[in-house]
């Protein structure tokens, strides 16, 4: 028979020792001490029984015993890997190859070399007339990198191209104030290169973009194509020229003004250079990178703000010294 659950236990010899310890029944000189063992692994509050349930998680642990003998016998690779995927465990690889991304490439093809003075001279003046020369002797390239252009898409034109590139220039400069929000939506917009240039620093600050009009309209001016990996897997970028203006804020985490205003228009030449995958039957044109002149000046830096600390002032020396001297006296 199973011992029962209570289990009563009296002594008359040691009843006044008993006694000191206040057992739950006494009568006279014979203590009568009644020890009942519960089942206490349940919890205090019977509710929330099923979230409780849920936080329990099952888990083997690694028995040390078999690795070590494994390690003394010196067991193969491929009976190492075969026995860590019985267990349900990830065989660390030998080698370590860092992915790539083909859709798009990691640099501008022949970069475009913006003439001095550009955006300032006309073309009456010597210098004008001197840059217009040099572009056409440029063009040869980008006439044939356009006829490579037209092979995968037939209704690509130099002329009409630059009104679709502003309109990816404007959507994409006004998704970026909130980044976080808008990311699925700049990756359409924005390759794998340029994505991380454009906003690299916008988590902590705050900025405020406005596009007023064109100067002048939007043109092409350079073009080029290349593959990668295969001959087949082909690669277009066009650059194009923007001259307009703009209004640009930039706050800090505190919300003051560190550059720009919103309020100020500038007159800002840009030099955008789009790609496309043409090779993919699916894939858009998108910003990749921009063009910086060597002969722009540089802009201003931003005001850095920072937290002022408390400073206790200190007392001049030549207010101490007649202190001082009435001491000694």
């Amino acid at each position: 028979m199973a011992a029962p659950m209570a289990r009563v236990f009296w002594s008359s010899s040691y009843a006044k020792i008993l006694n000191k310890f206040r057992p739950l029944n006494c009568y006279g000189e014979v203590c009568v001490s009644a020890l009942v063992i519960q089942n206490r692994s349940k919890h205090w509050n019977p509710k929330f029984k099923k979230e409780r349930r849920q936080k329990f998680m099952k888990f083997e642990l690694p028995n040390y015993e078999e690795q070590s003998k494994g390690r003394k016998e010196k067991t193969s690779l491929d009976e190492e890997r075969k026995k860590m995927k019985k267990e349900g465990r990830k065989h660390p690889s030998s080698f370590s190859v860092k992915p790539i991304s083909i859709s798009s490439t990691s640099n501008v093809l022949e970069q475009y070399v913006p003439p001095e003075g550009d955006g300032k001279t006309s073309l009456i003046s010597k210098t004008g007339a001197k840059d217009k020369l040099s572009e056409f002797g440029k063009t040869g390239k980008s006439y044939n990198a356009i006829r490579k252009i037209k092979q995968f898409e037939e209704h690509f034109s130099s002329k009409t191209f630059p009104s679709e590139a502003i309109e990816i220039f404007k959507e994409a400069q006004k998704l970026i104030e909130d980044v976080e929000k808008n990311e699925d939506r700049l990756h359409e917009l924005v390759t794998e290169y340029a994505y991380p240039q454009m906003t690299v620093g916008l988590d902590t600050k705050t900025m405020r973009w406005n596009f007023v009009d064109s100067i002048e309209p939007p043109r092409t001016v350079h073009c080029r194509t290349t593959d990668l990996l295969t001959k087949d897997n082909l690669y277009a970028q066009v650059t194009v020229r923007f001259h307009t203006r703009q209004t640009l804020a930039i706050y800090d985490r505190f919300g003051r003004l560190t550059y720009g205003s919103e309020d100020l228009i500038k007159d800002v030449l840009e030099f955008v250079v789009f790609e496309k995958h043409i090779s993919d039957e699916y894939a858009s044109w998108r910003i990749h990178s921009k063009i910086i002149p060597k002969w722009i000046p540089v802009r201003d830096p931003l005001h850095k703000t920072y937290i002022k600390p408390h400073m206790e002032p200190i007392p001049d020396e030549e207010e101490d010294k007649p202190e001082k001297e009435a001491a000694k006296a």
